[in-house]
């Protein structure tokens, strides 16, 4: 069992943030059911975790749990509800990280969630199908958070395909808009009415983080400065001799893409070039160029 804990350990220390989320995500999960049945078997019923930890949509029960807009985004009640959620996030996941940073699938996972929350608590206490619901139920799970990593894979590299059973290979932007099409037509459904509204609300903000990424802005790095200032609290400081040191200023992920970009483009008429004319009309730094690309 020590073994096994050790190897869930390393693996989460070793693990991209997609992996990091996932394995919070199921300790949440796995936490909250041993609580309930300890409370259960021991008749405790003064506490419930659910309602603590799910936010709400009442305006005043929300302020006085000002914490749950980010801790429901963990929360899953059902297994089924976890692992749904999971697999997208991992599917959808595997494909951000093939162009974005951890931080940045991070950051989104955490804007999404209050996307979703805005939208649902906005939704409840102003459209007249959902105000006169009960107004002491609280919405949990990552759906939101996870549909804005799906949205943003899906509209920044909207020709990448998966392969599904029985279907074979299809654009995860076709993917993409039928789960948002499909939530769209169940916001009158009684049985999860809040859930579909935050899952169009985390939607929308991954659309909007592709269509800004484009232009050159990323709308996550806030909220990436934001997390890295909360871990740097509970981060020990260590005293180390001052030493002068030139920082090098690390490439966002919008330059990092752009850079590549270019030298692929540079790669590509290298190549045009040669398959004309033949090597011998390359110049010296084109030749360069091309042994180098070789040897990535």
């Amino acid at each position: 069992m020590a073994d096994f804990i050790e190897k869930l350990k390393h693996s989460y220390r070793t693990g991209s943030v997609m992996t990091r989320l996932i394995f919070i995500n199921v300790f949440v999960f796995i936490t909250l059911k041993i609580i309930n049945v300890i409370f259960t078997l021991f008749n405790i019923y003064a506490v419930d975790l659910i309602m603590l930890l799910g936010v709400p949509s009442h305006i005043p029960l929300l302020i006085n749990k000002i914490w749950t807009p980010i801790t429901y985004m963990f929360v899953h009640e059902g297994f089924l509800h976890l692992l749904f959620n999971m697999l997208w996030l991992y599917w959808f996941g595997q494909i951000f990280m093939q162009y974005f940073t951890g931080r940045t699938l991070g950051s989104l996972y955490v804007l999404g969630g209050l996307a979703g929350a805005t939208l649902y608590v906005i939704a409840f206490n102003t459209i007249p199908y959902y105000t006169q619901m009960e107004r002491g139920s609280v919405m949990i799970g990552a759906s939101a958070a996870v549909m804005a990593i799906v949205m943003g894979a899906a509209f920044y590299r909207p020709d990448v395909q998966l392969n599904l059973l029985l279907l074979g290979p299809i654009k995860i932007v076709y993917i993409a808009i039928f789960a948002f099409v499909l939530d769209f037509l169940s916001l009158g459904d009684s049985m999860n009415p809040g859930g579909h509204v935050a899952h169009i609300g985390g939607a929308l903000l991954g659309y909007f983080f592709a269509i800004q990424y484009k232009k050159g802005s990323d709308i996550t790095r806030w909220v990436g400065n934001m997390i890295d200032w909360v871990i740097g609290l509970f981060k020990p400081r260590r005293h180390t001799p001052k030493m002068k040191v030139n920082h090098a200023r690390n490439e966002t992920d919008w330059e990092y893409n752009k850079r590549k970009h270019t030298e692929q483009e540079e790669i590509d008429a290298i190549l045009d070039k040669l398959k004309q004319s033949g090597y011998s009309s390359l110049s010296s730094e084109e030749k360069r160029k091309l042994f180098d690309a070789s040897k990535k």
